[in-house]
């Protein structure tokens, strides 16, 4: 396995603890048991508890702006738009442990400054990239009206996720997506 797997096999294994224990079960040991690697492999990627969990805020981060990475080539950045917005609530995306997880992530962020900085510019990240694949579609908008409507939409996301841990309903989670495409393409 090369440092990389190793690394990325340790991150899921905190992930798993994260979303199913949270912050108090997070070990190195704990994790080294879960990611199932021996615990000099944990210590030497990571320092201690605080960059692991630190690790996994920003894998974390990497994962949501994948959500609103750019339109390849050749497809029509309307289409792009509309299928990142139903990306965000895929099955993976409201699995009672990921959701578990985007739970102790964000409630991290008034624990450590570290992790509020992490969170907050994940946040940002995914907000300026929701923003890009806004511009594309609807360059009739200037910028505050985009800086608005990327906003927006974030807030309406995340309040989708944090209903979906209590209640996951199906038809509130279509018109969460429905509401989002809706500011985004109102005159």
């Amino acid at each position: 396995m090369t440092e990389s797997d190793t690394r990325s096999v340790i991150l899921e294994g905190v992930t798993r603890i994260l979303a199913t224990r949270g912050l108090s079960g997070v070990t190195m040991r704990a994790v080294a048991q879960e990611a199932d690697v021996a615990l000099g492999l944990m210590n030497y990627h990571f320092d201690d508890k605080a960059s692991l969990i630190a690790a996994a805020l920003e894998r974390v981060g990497e994962q949501d702006a994948d959500l609103v990475r750019p339109a390849p080539p050749g497809i029509d950045p309307t289409t792009h738009l509309r299928a990142a917005l139903r990306r965000v609530v895929d099955a993976p995306f409201l699995e009672p442990g990921y959701l578990g997880l985007r739970l102790q992530l964000w409630s991290l962020a008034p624990v450590d400054g570290r992790y509020s900085q992490i969170n907050r510019a994940a946040q940002l990240r995914y907000r300026d990239g929701l923003r890009a694949l806004i511009a594309a579609a609807r360059p009739d908008l200037d910028k505050t009206e985009l800086d608005n409507r990327a906003a927006d939409v974030l807030v309406i996301q995340n309040g989708m996720w944090l209903t979906s841990i209590l209640i996951p309903d199906t038809p509130t989670i279509e018109r969460g997506i429905a509401q989002c495409e809706r500011v985004i393409f109102a005159e």
